[in-house]
């Protein structure tokens, strides 16, 4: 009887290895065909899940192009092109940080 057993379940394990040939080729031959439905399922349902969790609404940001012009125009530095702090003569540039060793 256990001999009997040990054949029926050494059968069994031999069909089992037989099919995992037969499917471990199939899904090599066949893999474009199963990735990409399997590739659009998670993509939909990842989809799916943030779009539930993330927030709805997005609020109204003026557009960076516009925000800069309108700095540009309320800039009271900009009001005249002659009074331009940079344009103006420094008595030393070089003494700017000095060091307090050097004073």
């Amino acid at each position: 009887m256990p001999a009997a057993v040990l054949l029926r379940t050494f059968n069994a394990l031999l069909l089992i290895k037989m099919w995992f040939g037969f499917g471990f080729r199939a899904l090599r031959t066949y893999a474009p065909y199963i990735t990409l439905p399997f590739a659009a399922v998670v993509g939909f349902l990842g989809y799916k899940i943030e779009s539930t969790i993330s927030k709805k609404h997005t609020p109204y940001r003026e557009p960076i192009k516009e925000a800069r012009n309108e700095r540009l125009i309320t800039d009271e530095s900009l009001q005249s092109a002659a009074d331009v702090e940079k344009l103006r003569y420094s008595a030393n540039v070089l003494g700017k940080n000095l060091s307090p060793s050097l004073q």
